[in-house]
């Protein structure tokens, strides 16, 4: 990832935070959480703003990366350290991130486009598949 985009993320995150979840709720026009991990290699607490697909009481994270040729960090650390913190408009929870896998990841990879026709455009641009990350509560 670039220097510009991690300093929109860092940015992002702070405005998020400083406000208690008053500003920086949104990217695009969409609404976002704040997903808080724990770095696969050194364990340390890493924030990034990610865009959910909410869907009742059900919530999934996609680690698209834009359609880059790797997964995003935050998706490598969930791998390694599956507790996570979610955080949406100031409330916070903890969850466990469960990787789909198919045909589950493919029922809901459907209903990520027909919401987001963006991230088609993802998949795309990749050869690897993108994963779908349902954050069940704890």
């Amino acid at each position: 990832m670039n220097l510009l985009a991690k300093a929109f993320i860092k940015g992002h995150v702070l405005l998020y935070t400083l406000s208690k979840g008053k500003l920086a709720t949104t990217m695009r026009g969409v609404p976002i959480l704040v997903l808080t991990t724990r770095g696969a290699k050194t364990g340390a607490e890493r924030r990034v703003p990610i865009v959910p697909l909410i869907e009742g009481d059900k919530m999934y994270v996609i680690a698209s990366m834009g359609g880059a040729p790797k997964h995003p960090a935050w998706y490598l650390n969930l791998k390694a350290h599956p507790q996570v913190e979610v955080e949406m408009y100031g409330k916070k929870w903890k969850a466990n991130a469960v990787d789909l896998q198919e045909p589950e990841r493919t029922r809901i990879w459907e209903r990520v486009i027909a919401a987001m026709p963006g991230f088609a455009d993802y998949q795309q641009k990749t050869s690897r598949v993108i994963p779908v990350i349902d954050l069940v509560r704890t």
